[in-house]
């Protein structure tokens, strides 16, 4: 009979300890994710000054689950007219540069409440066929939000497409355009090491990035090429001043958000008029991958892709020299119209 009685005691321990630390989890979490973020978060409607709207941020939890159902599909016209949910569009725009680390941008701006990301490549403004169906067919492309949220979709190829500055200005000639750039060496070796590993799981063969890079008949760069023309920044941003001015572009450093990520996203959520949200708690480095991890909370972590960070052939350092000294004045050129100094070689 003692023994049963014990047996029965030890039993009902284990199910109040077990109540117990599931509380302590359940709390830990809250507390965490409640602490860094709190409970208020002015957001202007139009970047104007802060201040001028308010709503509570992680009512927000929605921002990761409802709003993550609605995107796949789960969702009824009733659900989201009850939770006040919107398809906005993008009141910023990540417009390049490929290979500057788009991505990642795009993904470490979603770590902040008020931002909702576009998850695909939407190409509308640099693709005539998308871009007949219309600016509603844009709309609908965009996620759902809450209407004191901001979007902001991708798509690295508007840079360097001639017709997509008129088009961006005609949707909204007062939009935020964010622009990630890599020294353009390296940027253009990235971009070859991309366009490589395509064609070596098709099983084709590919030229070495020197002989694209260098044309045979003069020995000088090959500016016909495109992952060297992309990488001549100054070009492409001469022509998006004939529509925008200096003010509405934020260049991003590419190069340091892969070393140091938390000093170029404060630099965006100000250009953005956003509440500082993002902390050194929602990153972390991974040794194993190599680059920097994204933490949204206690439960959920989040890597890039595996295909993010690619090792980059080996290049003829003669070549290496040859591309930096055909990029100084380019370079320097970019520096004094956007008034960044980037440490380029």
């Amino acid at each position: 009979m003692l023994f049963k009685q014990q047996a029965w005691l030890r039993q009902k321990l284990l199910v109040l300890g077990s109540l117990a630390v599931g509380s302590l989890l359940y709390l830990v979490a809250r507390v965490g994710s409640l602490d860094r973020l709190q409970p208020i978060c002015p957001i202007e409607g139009r970047f104007g000054a802060r201040g001028q709207a308010e709503f509570p941020l992680r009512a927000l939890q929605f921002k990761r689950g409802l709003l993550h159902e609605f995107r796949k599909g789960n969702s009824s016209k009733e659900q989201v007219r009850l939770h006040d949910l919107v398809q906005q569009l993008p009141k910023a725009i990540i417009i390049g540069v490929r290979k500057g680390g788009t991505r990642a941008l795009l993904e470490m701006l979603n770590l902040h409440p008020a931002v909702v990301k576009a998850s695909q490549e939407i190409h509308f403004f640099d693709n005539d066929e998308n871009y007949a169906k219309g600016i509603e067919w844009y709309r609908k492309k965009m996620p759902f939000s809450y209407p004191q949220q901001i979007t902001i979709e991708k798509s690295p190829a508007y840079f360097i497409t001639e017709e997509v500055p008129e088009r961006i200005y005609k949707m909204n000639s007062s939009i935020k355009l964010l622009i990630i750039v890599r020294e353009p060496t390296t940027r253009a070796i990235s971009d070859y090491t991309q366009v490589l590993e395509g064609k070596e799981r098709k099983n084709k063969t590919y030229y070495k990035f020197e002989k694209l890079a260098i044309d045979p008949n003069t020995c000088e760069v090959n500016t016909k090429y495109k992952a060297v023309r992309t990488s001549i920044y100054t070009k492409h941003l001469e022509r998006w001043l004939k529509y925008f001015p200096i003010e509405q572009f934020h260049i991003v450093d590419g190069d340091r958000l892969i070393m140091e990520p938390l000093p170029e996203l404060q630099l965006v959520e100000k250009f953005l008029n956003l509440p500082p949200r993002i902390s050194q708690y929602n990153l972390y480095f991974n040794a194993t991958r190599g680059f920097y991890c994204l933490r949204f909370n206690i439960i959920f972590n989040k890597c890039l892709a595996g295909s993010k960070g690619r090792i980059h052939p080996e290049v003829d350092p003669s070549v290496i020299t040859k591309l930096r000294k055909f990029f100084h004045p380019f370079n320097q050129k970019f520096y004094q119209i956007t008034g960044r100094t980037l440490n380029w070689p």
